[in-house]
Parts: structure tokens; sequence; C-alpha cells
């Protein structure tokens, strides 16, 4: 009877799991698709517009005039094949829009074997965008279903004279085939992941069941200290499994919504992130409030460790939001490389590097120390100047810069930079009011 139960439970179990994995799948197809049909659209209308700019208008209008086959209709005939053929796309045509209802194609780019279009054929494209042509806008379509040419999404740009004024309207269909195409790609992506955590947690989700079965069992045998040992190791379990439930539904939320405003770069980022958490063997956290800030010292900080350069980073709890992110990475990065630069000419025992980034008394303060050969009072007269530099010239790079815009923009903010050097450290200090303007003065 108990096996039959937990065999029910498992079957339960695994069965739930399933259809929620396959409705999470369903969701994120739906949404890819629907991300993908507003992107392609979007970049199609584009193109649209570009064409529409370059298309010989002049021939066009003296086709208008007469709206028959001729050499005038054959030229801007062979220009739309032209452009249907480099862009992919389905068919690219002309319109006459004469009315907010209903609209028609007159020379028209179609594939090759396709049957000729009719000068003036009416076209699918909705009543609703037929108004926004009407009106003088662009418009583009959703997938538009068609029993004769099939599934396809349209997007039109208006085509004016050179006196500025509406002559017709540049049509181009893409191909649901296409925008299948893409979606699949986008979904081939995240599948694997889904598919991966949903196998993952059934696991869990298994082991979990025959771990509390064989719990339940102990504890009959079990008293006393025994007792209060398994329930402890029951408890741990139950709170791994609950974090994970939560950390897995985190990811998957996360990835959701950046593939649901179609930032797949940053999707694509926010899993190459999460593999390199699993795998990373050492992982110093810098404690910032400013995320800008922060992926900087960690990228210096991963920079001066493969160099062999003893690192030490300090970050007050400030966002430093006086100070543009673009402003603070440009003062933090150019001191730090220098530093790093100037670490290097020493043997890798006697390199270290030292970032400090503090608020307080009204003021914001760098600070950037480092072993290095030290900078003469005649260098440090020069060094804050454009093109002078302590270091050799290499060819084909640019020195001299950086302590350059460093002073710069610590100029614009009202604050001061000063260099210090004594035996083998050297010593970049800025200071910087904290109540300065946050858009200084270019």
């Amino acid at each position: 009877m108990k096996n039959a139960k937990l065999k029910a439970i498992i079957v339960i179990s695994a069965g739930l799991l399933l259809l929620f994995t396959i409705f999470n799948m369903y969701i994120s197809y739906v949404s890819i698709k629907g991300s993908t049909v507003r992107s392609i659209a979007s970049q199609t209308l584009e193109t649209a517009k570009s064409i529409a700019d370059t298309m010989p208008v002049i021939i066009y209008e003296e086709f208008l005039e007469n709206p028959e086959k001729g050499p005038e209709y054959e030229a801007i005939k062979r220009y739309l094949e032209d452009v249907r053929k480099k862009t992919g796309s389905l068919h690219v045509y002309t319109l006459l829009i004469d009315n907010p209802e209903v609209s028609r194609a007159m020379i028209a780019g179609l594939p090759p074997g396709a049957e000729e279009f009719p000068i003036g054929g009416i076209c699918t494209v909705p009543e609703e965008q037929v108004k926004l042509a009407y009106n003088g806008k662009p418009f583009s379509t959703g997938l538009i279903q068609d029993p004769e040419y099939g599934e396809y999404l349209t997007a039109g740009a208006p085509i004016k004279n050179s006196e500025g004024a509406t002559i017709g309207f540049l049509a181009i269909d893409i191909s649901a085939e296409m925008i299948g195409s893409i979606s699949s790609k986008v979904l081939k992506g995240s599948l694997s992941n889904l598919v991966f955590n949903g196998v993952f947690v059934l696991f869990l989700l298994t082991a979990f069941i025959f771990i509390q079965r064989w719990y339940q069992r102990e504890l009959k045998n079990e008293v006393g200290e025994t007792e209060y040992t398994y329930q402890a190791e029951f408890d741990s379990l139950l709170s791994s499994v609950r974090s994970l439930r939560h950390d897995y539904s985190n990811h998957i939320q996360v990835l959701h919504g950046l593939l649901k405003i179609e930032s797949y770069d940053q999707a694509l980022s926010y899993l190459t992130a999460l593999s390199k958490e699993v795998h990373s063997i050492e992982s110093i956290k810098l404690d910032t409030v400013n995320p800008g800030l922060g992926v900087l010292l960690e990228t210096k900080r991963l920079l001066a460790q493969n160099y062999g350069i003893e690192a030490r980073f300090t970050v007050s709890e400030d966002s430093f939001n006086t100070i543009k992110t673009t402003d603070l990475i440009k003062i933090l990065s150019n001191l730090i490389d220098n530093a790093i630069e100037a670490s290097l000419e020493l043997p890798e025992e006697e390199r270290k590097l030292s970032v400090s980034c503090t608020a307080g008394e009204g003021r914001y303060m760098f600070t950037v120390t480092n072993t290095g050969p030290r900078i003469n009072s005649w260098d440090k007269e020069k060094i804050f100047e454009s093109g002078f530099s302590t270091k050799k010239t290499e060819k084909g790079k640019t020195r001299g810069q950086g302590l350059f815009i460093v002073k710069q923009i610590t100029s614009r903010y009202g604050g001061q930079v000063t260099l210090d050097s004594q035996n083998s450290v050297t010593s970049a200090k800025v200071v910087i009011p904290a109540a300065a303007g946050k858009s200084p003065a270019k």
C-alpha cells in the first residue's frame, strides 16, 4: 500500500513538473515570437524608409501620370526586384493610397516565377494601417493571413517627391517563415537551460521523497538524540530545496524578462555570468552601491591578479552619484591602468596596488597607490599635460592622454588631482566636492 502511494506521489509530481515545464516553454515561445515579430516589423519599417528615400522618384512620378506598363514601369519594377533580392523580403512594392480604407499595389517586385500583380490591384493591408498611411504616416502590421501568398507582415514608408509631397508608399512583406526561423533560434538558446533545470528539479524532488521515506523509517527505530539529528538533517534538506526553488524561479524570471524586452545580449550575458559563478574557483565580492564602479573595480582586480599584482580595494557605501558614471570610470580606469603598468616594471613579488574610493566631509576622494619607479619632480610638473608620458613611446600606441583626461574631468567638477612619488611608491589622489553639479560644463 505504502509503495503504491509512493509511486503515485512520484508519478503525480513528475506529471505536474512536466506540465509546468511545458507551460513555461509555451509561454516563452509565445513571448519570443511576439517580441521577434515586433522587432522584425521595426527593422523592416526602417528598411522601407531607407528604400523610399533612395528610390528613383522622378521616374515613378512619370509612371503615375500614366499608370500602365512601359519603360518607367519596367525600370521601377527592376529596382524593386533588386531590393527584394538583396533584403531577402517576400515582396517589395509601391502602394497607392487615395482613401482611408483600401490600398492598391502599383508596381511589385516579386519572387521569380510568381504571377505578376496587376497595376492597381487591391492589397491586404489592414484598414487600421491604411488610415495611418492615408494621413502620411509610416506603418507596420502584425502577421497577415493571406490565402494566396501565405502568412507575412507588412511595413510601409511614404515616398516623397522633391517638393516633400507624398506620392505613394513603399511597402515590404516579410514571410512568416523568416520570423519563425529567428524565433526558433532564440528559443533553442533558452530551451536547453529550461529542460536541464526542469530535469534537475525533478531529480531533487524524487531524491527528497526517497530521503523523506528513509527518514520516517529510521525515526521509528531511533529515539532521543538520533531523532533530533535526523530532524535537523531533514530541515536542512528542506531548506536547501526551498533555496534552490527560489533561485531557480528568480533566474527564470530574470531570463524571461530579458527575453520579453528583447534584451537577447543581456540574457546571454546573464547566462554566461551564472556559468562562471558556478565554475569559478575564487571569487572576491566588492560591495559597491554604484554598479558601474563595481564592474570596473572587479575588472581591474582580475587584471591585476593576472599580472601577479597584490591588489587591495576599499570602497565606501556610497553611490558617488554627484559624478556621472562615465566620468567616474574614466578617472579610475586611467589611474589604475597607469598604476598597473608602473608596477609591471618591478619583480612580481614587489608589485602592489591599492585603490580607495571614499565619501565623507562633503567630498569624494579617490586614491590609487602603486609600487614602481619613482617619478622625478621635473616630470611631475608636466605629467598632466596632453601628450606627455614618462614611459617609452611604442609604435601605434598613443601615450600621455590618461592623466590629462583625469585632470580635465576633475577640473569640470571643481576638484583637484595630485601626484606624490616617494622612493618606489607613487600615489595619485583625486578630490571632488560631493555637492558639485551633476552636469558640469563640457
